[in-house]
């Protein structure tokens, strides 16, 4: 079991905790990159075991399980966990970039979700998950985002305070059709601002990782323009209501 501080999962391809060259991680010393070992029985998962996205196929070690998280998963974990720190992550940033046709909209009306994607750097929240809580984390994580495999899963290294880490999140898969790319701000305004799904408003979704992110001392430059936009399409609306 991984003590406290260390992290479950050790990259050696150059001798370091975390790798920065490749996404890998050591199994003891050695790749394995089929394996997944963690305390506790089987979990039922919406994906069969042979699917390329189950987690069976990520490389984790047997122990504590940092988790990156950088939109709802911030403010709305769904997993029990023993510690929760800011965290960097380097190389991707959060972006409105999947399309959502549940949860935030409809399969006729989709809205839109954060999602990371290739280049810059995320300030989010990382969890610590403890051995045990691990298989249930997992199981609720797969249930949550993997349904449709518009997300990649990935182990990453990502910087904790003066720590550096493994820690599992998830990309954005851009070979997915509900992947929408780099949307112009008004565009993604126009959606946000009219769409709802299961969980509200999808204007609730930015504003709910925005307070939370300004909580955390980070100021997401690019999300506080894109909510301006979207209360300038909701106001420019509600305007031409009431001349009706």
């Amino acid at each position: 079991m991984a003590g406290a501080g260390q992290c479950a999962v050790r990259c050696r391809c150059a001798g370091a905790d975390a790798c920065r060259r490749c996404d890998r991680v050591a199994d003891r010393g050695r790749l394995n990159p089929s394996g997944l070992r963690h305390s506790g029985a089987s979990v039922p998962l919406p994906l069969p075991q042979d699917d390329p996205f189950h987690y069976s196929r990520l490389n984790l070690l047997r122990g504590d399980l940092w988790i990156f998280t950088y939109g709802s998963l911030m403010w709305d974990p769904g997993f029990r966990y023993a510690r929760t720190v800011p965290a960097l992550l380097r190389g991707y940033h959060r972006a409105f970039c999947i399309y959502s046709n549940r949860f935030r909209g409809t399969v006729s009306a989709p809205g839109l979700v954060l999602g990371l994607d290739h280049g810059g750097a995320c300030k989010g929240t990382a969890y610590k998950v403890a051995t045990g809580d691990v298989p249930a984390a997992l199981e609720a994580l797969w249930q949550r985002e993997m349904r449709r495999r518009v997300y990649v899963p990935r182990l990453l290294p990502v910087t904790v305070g003066a720590q550096r880490c493994v820690a599992l999140t998830f990309l954005a898969n851009r070979a997915h059709d509900g992947y929408a790319g780099r949307l112009a701000i008004d565009a993604a305004a126009a959606i946000i601002a009219a769409c709802r799904g299961e969980r509200g408003p999808n204007v609730d979704y930015l504003v709910n990782t925005l307070r939370h992110l300004d909580a955390l001392g980070v100021h997401d430059h690019h999300l506080h323009r894109l909510l301006a936009a979207v209360r300038a399409v909701q106001a420019a609306g509600a305007g031409r209501h009431q001349r009706r």
